[in-house]
């Protein structure tokens, strides 16, 4: 069984940021994740982590002011010494925060030498951190319009055409859902490059109980595919966060 982790930008948003990860182990997660934690002291937050036992899955990039701007660099030709600098600094967080994973933001871009670029800085990255694990995620452009991964077999193709052992495949099965209309499918396609999992219902990114998303087969696929990773709850609770964890308390029983 996979391991569950709180993604705490999304949820326990009424508490300050370092209380969360001790709402999130009393609620029955084991880690937890957050998407872009720089304003914040990586020392604190560490912490605040391994008081409340818990272990730190992900983090973004880029950082730091991301609202209301660009998603990631990764993939923007003539971006390239903005997104190195942005990934060095996510690159000291995550080693502060001894985060399993840090997910590489393509951000928007098109075409052949969008691609020839993530490659590139992929290939650069992968490199510079040889001992990190990165991955990319498909994320849908009806909600990031634009953004230049968005379909599920460019990822595979970009991840062979990187060809470094640490580069894996971010699966959020909410966007796989309104990428494909498939998640069964994509899941049993990609399975095999996965190394981290997010959840969300649909429509709407509530709680990933009811929906259009079988989540009980979901959760079975991702066992028989000997999953061992983390599986992270991203998602916005429809009221508080611990009104709508019966899903948790249900696939842990």
């Amino acid at each position: 069984m996979a391991r569950f982790a709180a993604n705490l930008t999304f949820l326990f948003t009424e508490l300050p940021m370092l209380d969360r990860f001790a709402a999130a182990r009393r609620a029955g997660f084991d880690g937890a994740e957050i998407l872009f934690p720089y304003d914040l002291s990586a020392k604190e937050l560490a912490a605040a982590a391994q008081a409340a036992g818990l272990d730190f899955v992900l983090l973004n990039t880029p950082p730091p002011n991301w609202a209301g701007g660009p998603r990631g660099f990764a993939a923007i030709p003539g971006g390239e010494d903005r997104f190195r600098r942005d990934f060095d600094r996510a690159l000291r967080f995550a080693q502060v925060l001894r985060a399993r994973h840090i997910h590489v933001m393509a951000g928007k871009g098109e075409g052949p030498a969008a691609r020839a670029t993530f490659v590139d800085n992929l290939r650069w990255a992968c490199a510079r951190a040889p001992h990190a694990s990165l991955t990319i995620e498909p994320i849908n452009r009806a909600d990031m319009p634009g953004y230049f991964l968005a379909d599920f077999d460019l990822a595979a193709e970009v991840i062979a055409a990187v060809g470094a052992p640490n580069l894996g495949l971010q699966f959020d099965a909410y966007h796989a859902h309104l990428i494909t209309g498939d998640v069964a499918g994509c899941w049993d396609r990609h399975a095999g490059l996965v190394r981290h999992v997010q959840i969300a219902g649909a429509p709407g990114r509530h709680e990933p109980r009811v929906g259009d998303i079988d989540y009980a087969d979901f959760f079975r696929r991702v066992d028989a595919a000997a999953y061992r990773g983390w599986v992270s709850a991203e998602y916005v609770p429809r009221t508080t966060t611990e009104a709508g964890l019966r899903w948790l308390r249900g696939t842990a029983a």
